[in-house]
This record gives C-alpha cells, structure tokens and sequence, in this order.
C-alpha cells in the first residue's frame, strides 16, 4: 500500500511563497506521471500540475501559469510545488496523487491559506 504525505503548507500574506513536498512510502514515482491537485471548500478537487516520470514535461492549470513550479527527485520518492505570488483564491487543500489519481492513495493534504 502507498502512503503520500504531503507537508509545506501554512498561512501566508497575499503575494507570498510556500513550497509544498509529497514524499511517498515506497518507490513508484519513477514509472509515474504525479500531480498536486487541490481541494477549496465547497468545491470539488481540481488537479493544479503534474509532471512526467522523467521530470521533462510539466503541465499546469491556467490560473496558477507562471506562478507555480512542480518538480520531482524520484531517487527521494518526492515530488514539490514550489508556489508564488500566492493568491486568496489559491486558499485549498492540497494533495500529491498520480495522474490520473488513485483513490487509495489519497493523504490527508496540507492546508494553504492566503489571506492578510
């Protein structure tokens, strides 16, 4: 069974940075496109980046181009987003999974707040 535990998150003033780290319980990154995906309240789970096996092709949601970077070390079964000019509307849950996710596999997330 994979455990994904996703850490990073806090509060932080509108325009700030955190940068979150997914670290799996066994090795299957490598062979595997991974994704954070975020969760605000009321609403439903949106994928915000993913990355390929290899790291080489990165793929991110319009609202977050251009501030968001996701990267992978697949030698420490890790995957980040490193997150900038943080937005209120960025406020969510977020959570590392595979693209396209698996159920099982969901952790508990890490809390992102924006707010001054």
């Amino acid at each position: 069974q994979v455990q994904l535990v996703e850490s990073g998150g806090g509060l932080v003033q509108p325009g700030g940075s955190l940068r979150l780290s997914c670290t799996a319980s066994r090795s299957f990154f490598s062979i595997n496109t991974m994704g954070w995906y975020r969760q605000a309240p009321g609403k439903q789970r949106e994928l915000v980046a993913s990355i390929i096996s290899s790291g080489g092709n990165t793929k991110y949601r319009d609202s977050v181009k251009g501030r968001f970077i996701i990267s992978r070390d697949n030698a420490k079964n890790s995957v980040y987003l490193q997150m900038n000019s943080l937005k209120p509307e960025d406020t969510a849950v977020y959570y590392c999974n595979k693209v396209p996710p698996v159920a099982n596999y969901w952790g508990q997330g890490t809390q992102v707040t924006v707010s001054s």
